[in-house]
């Protein structure tokens, strides 16, 4: 057979298909337009970031470059997708042919193909945070840890320190002097078991999202072979929310483009507001000294709000110490003005918004239009209290993803077990469902298989108990059912789903409920190739809704939005309400003393303020009750001084009997 090959061919801009002078604003046509070397785009909010990417990819790919050599990374594989979507809408399905997705899922890529260099079988295990601290545990259950008066970490403290070391480049010791002093007598044993994890882990061929980012970086900076081989893939690299990756990533993100150099970043400094997963906001000012000769182009023209909404978020930015000078401004009317509500009392703040909520969907507005924004969870404890009292459906973001529920755990623990048997955790998490099987005869079992006995025929091992054995051998039925149905993923899912039903049933009083989101994981499951990309995807990309949370037991309209900041960070509603806008709660009390994290905390208020399209109100209670008793109260020091020619005061008065009786005439 006779081969012809095709030649990349390179086009003039006279030639695009797509008018990209007509399409984009000048700073928008500068990012898209840019050629080789490295650039940092500093995207203010609602200015075009995601539509000035999805253009560079396709002006990229229409230029000539192979799509298989353009890098994209993203904070969410769904992000990467629908800009790949959109990529190719506007130009041709050469698009789809772009490696997109998450730092992690990528690395994860790299560590399958090269796993054999890190001593890894391909099929690793790839467990999620839930896990983690359960392996953390397992860990800290095995050492002996001396009894003092002193309280010792529990297994989320653990986890979240090992897990601050790795993203920071920090020592344990360095992060539990500054993070965690109150457990500063306990460091060495900290220290130990931070030591025991990391074996663990390379024993039974497990690794934590951590590791996913640390070995992907130490094998292609320790093996220049595989980081040439890795990097030269990568003729473009792109990476969007710059803002909020940490030390790990940058140093990755180096190591990607370490061939060509053509390197660019999209980030807004002034939404960094993730340092407690880790993300350093340094990293975007530090960009320029990362990569040389890099061009600065800022994105300030918004698309979002109005002028009057960007001018309170302008004077709020103002405020921060480190960042990139920026301006954000709008071809838009000017709009409403943004209001300052002092209530007397939480239970005031709470009868303003619900009837301001009313009053906006008599005017035509859709509940899902209006988004009510707190700094934690519990702020709007009372506002939910009145939102059921006036009959307002509504749903909270920032719950538990659908993945990390118990029983949905415990199906994936089986189908785990089935592909990677020395995952210890797993194994408890099954073993345990056991009538009769605690902890110590969890070990036992698991002991006995590594040693030699067959880990899917636990009923084989010696001295088992007449106890469990029957259950033991009904779980060993269920491995030689699954392995007879490899490569189907939904049916060896409804078999393990069959099995579980009994154990759902005794542990948990709204089992009809979890049932039916396990039946809704069996039919989305047919869209994964295979168990082990499942079980994979589904710890980096955790499935967000559960039956749990979201069951309604009537139709009704879309929903009010109520969500914590971080959670509402990239999102847009018509009206957006700010409440409980408090010092001591934004900023945060634990901040108050750390320039660092005041700066965080401005930053937080700008993403608050800037997810308003057309209208903006800031709440406070002038006197906040809680169980320790009620006290009077300051506004956040952020919008204290703010002009009242910007944020206008407002004030609620009592409607009098008399005024009530002529509303009701």
């Amino acid at each position: 057979m006779k081969k012809f090959v095709l030649s990349q061919e390179d086009i003039t801009p006279a030639e695009y298909s797509i008018q990209y002078e007509d399409l984009l604003n000048e700073a928008q046509l500068e990012a898209v337009m840019f050629d080789e070397g490295s650039a940092l785009i500093v995207a203010g909010a609602g200015t075009g970031k995601t539509r000035t990417l999805v253009y560079r990819v396709a002006r990229l790919v229409e230029s000539g470059v192979d799509p298989t050599q353009i890098l994209l990374l993203t904070f969410t594989r769904r992000a990467a997708s629908e800009m790949l979507r959109r990529a190719s809408q506007i130009l041709d399905e050469r698009c789809q042919r772009v490696e997109g997705g998450t730092f992690h899922h990528y690395c994860s890529k790299i560590l399958h193909r090269y796993a054999e260099k890190i001593g890894y079988p391909e099929q690793f295990t790839i467990i999620d945070a839930g896990d983690a601290m359960d392996t953390v545990n397992l860990v800290r259950s095995q050492v002996d840890i001396p009894t003092q008066k002193k309280r010792f970490p529990k297994k989320s403290t653990l986890y979240n320190i090992f897990s601050t070391s790795v993203n920071k480049q920090m020592t344990v010791r360095d992060v539990i002097e500054q993070q965690y002093p109150q457990f500063v007598n306990y460091t060495e044993t900290i220290e130990l078991l931070a030591d025991k994890y990391a074996a663990y882990k390379e024993q039974n061929f497990v690794m934590d999202f951590d590791d996913l980012l640390v070995k992907t970086r130490d094998l292609l900076r320790d093996q220049q072979e595989v980081r040439k081989k890795v990097a030269a893939q990568h003729k473009h690299v792109l990476v969007d929310e710059y803002q909020d990756t940490n030390a790990l990533q940058a140093e990755l993100t180096q190591l990607f483009s370490s061939i060509h150099n053509n390197v660019m970043a999209v980030g807004d400094d002034a939404q960094s507001i993730y340092s407690f997963r880790g993300a350093d906001h340094k990293n975007m000012m530090r960009y320029p000294e990362l990569f040389e000769d890099t061009k600065i182009i800022k994105l300030e023209e918004n698309y979002r709000s109005t002028q009057r909404i960007l001018d309170v978020a302008n004077r709020v930015l103002k405020q921060a110490g480190e960042k990139f000078e920026k301006e954000l401004y709008t071809v838009k009317e000017k709009g409403d003005m943004p209001g300052l509500v002092k209530a007397a009392n939480m239970n005031d703040q709470s009868r303003f918004l619900t009837q301001m909520i009313l009053n906006l969907r008599e005017q035509g507005h859709e509940l899902n239009e209006i988004a009510c924004l707190f700094r934690n969870g519990r702020d709007s404890f009372d506002l939910e209290v009145m939102l059921n009292k006036k009959n307002i459906p509504y749903i909270k973001y920032g719950g538990q993803k659908f993945t990390e529920a118990a029983h949905v755990k415990d199906v994936l623990a089986h189908l785990r077990v089935l592909v990677n048997p020395k995952d210890t955790i797993s194994w408890n998490r099954v073993l345990m469902l056991i009538d009769g099987i605690g902890p110590k005869t969890a070990e036992e079992l698991f002991s006995w298989a590594q040693t030699g006995g067959n880990p899917y025929r636990p009923d084989q091992a010696p001295n088992t108990s007449d106890r469990y054995l029957t259950q033991l051998k009904a779980l060993g039925n269920l491995f030689s059912e699954l392995k007879k149905l490899d490569g189907s993923v939904p049916e060896q899912l409804q078999t393990v789903v069959d099995y579980y039903a009994k154990f759902c049933k005794k542990r948990f009083d709204d089992h009809p409920k979890r049932m039916k989101d396990l039946e809704t994981f069996v039919d989305i499951s047919g869209t994964y190739r295979s168990l082990e990309k499942m079980i994979e995807e589904v710890a980096l990309d955790p499935i967000e809704a559960t039956a749990i949370d979201t069951e309604t037991t009537e139709k009704d309209e879309p929903p009010l939005i109520l969500s914590t900041i971080h959670s509402a960070k990239g999102l847009e509603w018509h009206t957006v309400f700010l409440i409980q806008c408090l010092d001591g709660i934004l900023p945060s009390g634990y901040a108050i003393d750390d320039e660092e994290q005041i700066d965080e905390e401005v930053r937080l208020l700008y993403v608050a303020v800037t997810r308003a399209k057309e209208q903006l109100f800031i709440t406070y209670p002038a006197l906040f009750q809680s169980r320790y008793g009620d006290y009077f109260t300051n506004p956040s020091r952020f919008i204290e001084d703010i002009e009242k020619d910007y944020l206008e005061p407002w004030l609620l008065v009592e409607e009098s009997e008399e005024e009530q009786k002529q509303l009701e005439e």
